[in-house]
């Protein structure tokens, strides 16, 4: 027969505080070691209260000298939420990088390098397919990147069937994390505008799309820089925008 084993023990108390009293006491103990705090947030939301709640928090860091720095990324939609969020106002004076679109040459040389440094080897026909459907966007690579992968075979070079699949999860993917939550956040007229443009292919010219919506230039130009603001569209040369989220001229289609 097998015998009876007693087992005891003690959970840990409860820290004392709420975060920002707890977050003092680490920075007190870091700054105590001649060293600092640095903070990264990925996938930024501004539909979380904590997201806020930190910002508010961290904003006294700042304010009292603390050795403590913050690094935030996310799509540009999301992040233009977020800087419009009262309680958060004070990150708008933070140094702010867009990344923009990737050209054709570096997407193909991130995907090569982080499939080769899985084990694997990606065909050439295969890249390029996945090349175009990334569009330069940087989210959409990867995604694309991502469901590849896992619809692919283990081992072995990763070839055009594996991308087509991942495409087409990633599409899903965009439909459902980003088309729908940047036309959510899109004004009346930030629709007209992009419906203006719906009549176009590859790029639209700022005079036709004024025109279409029977406004001055000027006036147009606000919603060009409104939505350039929110990563939705991007310059295409002198006088020319076009939509820099893949995929969204066709989702609005069907939506509008």
């Amino acid at each position: 027969m097998g015998s009876a084993v007693e087992a005891t023990w003690e959970l840990p108390d409860e820290p004392e505080g709420n975060w920002r009293t707890r977050m003092y006491r680490v920075l007190d103990t870091l700054e105590s070691q001649g060293t600092g705090l640095l903070i990264t947030v990925d996938e930024v939301t501004s539909d979380l209260d904590e997201m806020i709640q930190f910002a508010a928090v961290y904003q006294h860091f700042v304010r009292e000298g603390r050795s403590v720095a913050l690094l935030m990324a996310g799509l540009p939609n999301n992040v233009s939420s977020l800087l419009s969020n009262k309680s958060a106002s004070f990150l708008r004076r933070a140094k702010q990088y867009r990344l923009g679109r990737i050209s054709d040459a570096d997407m193909a040389f991130a995907i090569r390098q982080t499939v080769e440094g899985g084990g694997r080897s990606i065909e050439r026909e295969a890249l390029d397919l996945a090349v175009k459907a990334s569009s330069g966007f940087p989210y959409m690579m990867q995604l694309v990147g991502f469901h590849t992968w896992e619809s692919s075979e283990d081992g072995g070079a990763i070839d055009a069937d594996a991308v087509a699949r991942g495409i087409e999860v990633a599409g899903y993917d965009m439909r459902d994390g980003v088309y729908r939550s940047t036309l959510r956040d899109l004004s009346a007229k930030d629709i007209d505008f992009l419906q203006a443009m719906l009549e176009d292919e590859g790029g639209s010219r700022m005079a036709d799309v004024a025109r279409r919506m029977g406004v001055s230039s000027s006036y147009a130009s606000q919603y060009r820089l409104r939505l350039i603001d929110q990563g939705v569209i991007g310059e295409r040369g002198r006088g020319r925008v076009w939509f820099d989220i893949p995929g969204f001229d066709s989702y609005l289609r069907e939506e509008l």
